[in-house]
């Protein structure tokens, strides 16, 4: 059977309905891509739907051969369940007065048949933040339990939040006890990232979707919590550096102390950092300490790209390229946080730069992250012509995999068993 999915449109109360005169299309950059059989997938169960105020859906008029504005209603598009790499945004064309869209990826869908397709793939089969995996009632039991459990510990409460305003997977995976659990620790960042979920200026634009956490918890508070999850949990790991947080490096003294504290008491599982790997002199001491891996994030390997959207403060790049050399130097596991934006992450400047990147650096792993940024705010806005990439994301994607038999690919962090079975 050949999918054709149909372009979905919105009214003002957000009701969905197909246009059956246009057939979905993508977006890479400022152009429109047309898409087959191989773009879509079902929309993965978890994933949600967007409708675009003040944004006309552009689709393709397959009989007249063009591209045409629908006149049906708003623009529509998905963001994708975790595990899911976006491989074309949603296209629209916007009016003068458009607000800033939230920070979000904003990936194309379509109808056909009596199901919603997407175009994504995905890129970690690893369950640990799949919805049906989740029952709120137990997460709230867990949460219970755990403040019974640690009354006095500041992290643990901040960690509640998070797992029930939030509804933080990583939050509610630590209620849960198992798999990876979140140890946000920095209210400071050295970055001044345009998308920045957590700390946006009143003058950006944007809005941040969580607010950080507004004390450094002490070293004994994080490893109290981080002991007892090393131990019980399934295939453990522990992360600093969340989304409810600035930069973990800023307070790296304190997770030093915190990570020695860890490894007196057990020896089992992992301890990451999540960073955006600024302060090499900081990741020496944190591998000392008995830091196990890293995952470092990019947007772009081509510096000046970097600079416009982290817009360092007291790092520069070179720095970033240092820490993931030391951490390599020292036999640690180093995933690249790899921003993917179609049209960006696979133009050809792009593809030479992450390809030196992979040779010289010889990183372990690419988490092929979505880009959660407004397109027409990265992009020149949309226009009304029809442009092919000589390599499209999926096929960039797959290209990696073929010219680099020893990276790893996927979207969370790993535990013990991956880093072992893959590290070199």
């Amino acid at each position: 059977m050949s999918i054709r999915p149909f372009l979905l449109v919105s009214d003002e109360k957000g009701n969905i309905f197909e246009d059956r005169n246009l057939l979905a299309v993508g977006r890479e950059g400022h152009k429109v891509k047309l898409l087959n059989e191989d773009d879509f997938i079902e929309l993965p169960n978890g994933s949600d739907f967007f409708f675009l105020p003040k944004r006309k859906a552009v689709g393709y008029n397959e009989r007249k051969k063009r591209l045409e504005i629908s006149n049906l209603g708003n623009a529509v598009c998905v963001f994708n369940a975790p595990a899911y790499t976006q491989t074309a945004l949603a296209a629209w064309i916007k009016a003068p007065e458009a607000p800033i869209l939230p920070l979000y990826a904003y990936t194309a869908v379509g109808w056909y048949k009596g199901k919603f397709y997407t175009t994504a793939l995905r890129i970690d089969p690893d369950i640990r933040q799949d919805i049906h995996q989740f029952n709120q009632k137990k997460v709230v039991t867990g949460t219970n339990r755990f403040l019974k459990k640690y009354p006095n510990n500041r992290l643990v409460k901040h960690l509640v939040h998070c797992a029930t305003v939030y509804l933080c997977p990583a939050a509610r995976n630590y209620f849960l006890n198992r798999w990876e659990a979140p140890l946000p620790t920095s209210p400071a960042c050295n970055s001044r990232c345009r998308g920045c979920i957590s700390y946006q200026p009143k003058d950006s634009g944007f809005c941040s979707t969580q607010q950080r956490i507004t004390f450094i918890p002490t070293p004994e508070e994080i490893a109290e919590i981080a002991i007892d999850h090393l131990n019980t949990a399934p295939n453990p790991i522990v992360s600093f550096g969340q989304g409810c947080e600035g930069e973990p490096l800023m307070v790296a003294e304190v997770i030093a102390e915190a990570i020695k504290l860890i490894r007196k008491k057990t020896n089992i599982g992992i301890i990451n950092l999540n960073t955006n790997g600024s302060k090499p002199d900081k990741i020496l001491k944190l591998i000392e300490a008995g830091l196990d891996s890293a995952r470092i994030s990019i947007n772009s390997f081509l510096p000046e790209r970097y600079k416009w959207y982290y817009s360092p403060v007291n790092y520069t790049f070179e720095d970033v390229l240092l820490s993931i050399q030391l951490l390599r130097q020292f036999k640690r596991w180093v995933s690249i946080n790899y921003f993917v934006h179609p049209g960006y992450t696979n133009s050809s400047e792009e593809i030479e730069a992450l390809n030196n990147a992979i040779k010289t650096l010889k990183f372990n792993m690419i988490q092929w992250r979505n880009f959660n940024i407004d397109p027409d705010y990265i992009d020149r806005e949309l226009v009304l012509e029809i442009d092919s990439y000589a390599i499209s994301i999926r096929q960039l994607i797959q290209n990696i995999k073929k010219q680099y038999s020893w990276l790893y690919h996927g979207y969370f962090n790993p535990g013990k068993e991956i880093i072992e079975r893959y590290r070199f």
